[in-house]
C-alpha cells in the first residue's frame, strides 16, 4: 500500500516547514501584480506562484474557484500548475470544497484524486454537511492511492459560526465532523482524512483523536495569528499546517520575495 498522504505530508513539513500556501489569483491580485484579468495574466500569475514555492513548500492550494471563472481556458492553466507543482514534488491540495452524493461524489474523487486525472491532486478539500459518510467515495480513493482530503469542520468565516458551533446530542457539529473523521484514520501512523479549521474560530473542536493533518487558515489578513493556531492545535501542533494566502502573495510577483516571505512564516510555526 502508498505511504499515506498524513506522513507524506508531515515529512514535507519537517524538510520545509508546516506551512500552507495558498494560490488565489483573484482579480484585484492580479491588478496589484501587474496582471490583466485575463487567462494570459491568470498563467503569469501561476507560473510565477510554481517557480517561487515549488520544491521549498510543504503544501501548495490552489483556490479552484479563481481558475473556475475563466471557463475551460482557466482549467487548463490550472492542470498547467498542478502538473508542474506536483513534478517538482511539491504536495498540493486542490481547494475545491466538493460534497455530494453516491456517484456524483465518486466523479469529483476521480477528477481530483484518480491518478492520470488531468487534475490530478495529492488532496482535496470537501464539505461534509450532507454527512461525513456521504465523502465516502473520495476517501476510500484518497486511501488506495496515498492521497488526502481535507474536511471543512470549523470554518474561519463568521457565517459559519451559528451553524458548526450548534449542539447536537452534546456535541459541536464541529466536533462531531472532526470525531467522525477520526474514525477513519484509526491505526498505524497518520491518517489521510484531515479537517479545516479556522484559526479564527472562538469555539475551536478538539483535534485530539483526529490522527490527520489539519489545515488552518485565518492566519494574517483575517485577524489570527501563528499563537492562535498553536492554543488551538493543543497537543497535535507537530500536525496543524497554518494556511496562508495573501500574507505570503502580497510580496509578489518577484519569486524571490515570495519565497523569502513563505520561508519567514514557515519558520514561525
Amino acid at each position: 500500500m502508498a505511504q499515506s498522504f498524513g506522513d507524506r505530508l508531515v515529512a514535507a513539513g519537517q524538510k520545509h516547514g508546516r506551512l500552507c500556501v495558498g494560490i488565489d489569483p483573484h482579480a484585484a491580485l492580479l491588478e496589484q501584480w501587474g496582471l490583466s484579468d485575463t487567462v494570459d495574466g491568470l498563467r503569469e500569475f501561476s507560473r510565477t506562484c510554481v517557480e517561487a514555492f515549488a520544491g521549498a513548500t510543504a503544501l501548495v492550494k490552489p483556490q479552484v474557484a479563481f481558475y473556475e471563472r475563466f471557463g475551460s481556458a482557466g482549467f487548463a492553466v490550472l492542470e498547467e500548475t498542478l502538473v508542474a507543482l506536483r513534478e517538482a514534488g511539491t504536495l498540493v491540495v486542490a481547494d475545491a470544497k466538493r460534497g455530494d452524493i453516491g456517484s456524483t461524489m465518486a466523479g469529483y474523487a476521480a477528477a481530483w484524486l484518480q491518478p492520470g486525472s488531468p487534475l490530478e491532486a495529492d488532496a482535496v478539500t470537501l464539505t461534509p454537511y450532507l454527512g461525513v459518510g456521504s465523502l465516502d467515495p473520495a476517501i476510500k480513493l484518497a486511501a488506495e492511492h496515498g492521497k488526502g482530503v481535507f474536511v471543512m469542520a470549523a470554518n474561519s468565516n463568521p457565517e459559519a459560526e451559528a451553524f458548526q458551533t450548534s449542539d447536537i446530542d452534546g456535541r459541536m457539529v464541529s466536533q462531531r465532523m472532526v470525531d467522525e473523521c477520526a474514525e477513519y484514520n484509526l491505526g498505524a501512523g497518520i491518517g489521510h482524512v484531515g479537517v479545516v479549521v479556522g484559526a479564527t474560530v472562538a469555539k475551536p473542536p478538539v483535534l485530539d483523536r483526529l490522527n490527520a493533518p489539519v489545515l488552518m487558515p485565518g492566519i494574517g489578513a483575517q485577524g489570527a495569528t501563528m499563537q492562535d493556531a498553536k492554543a488551538i492545535a493543543g497537543e497535535v501542533s507537530h500536525l496543524v499546517f497554518p494556511s496562508v494566502s495573501r500574507s505570503v502573495l502580497a510580496a509578489g510577483p518577484d519569486v524571490a520575495e515570495l519565497r523569502k516571505r513563505a520561508s519567514e512564516l514557515a519558520k514561525q510555526v
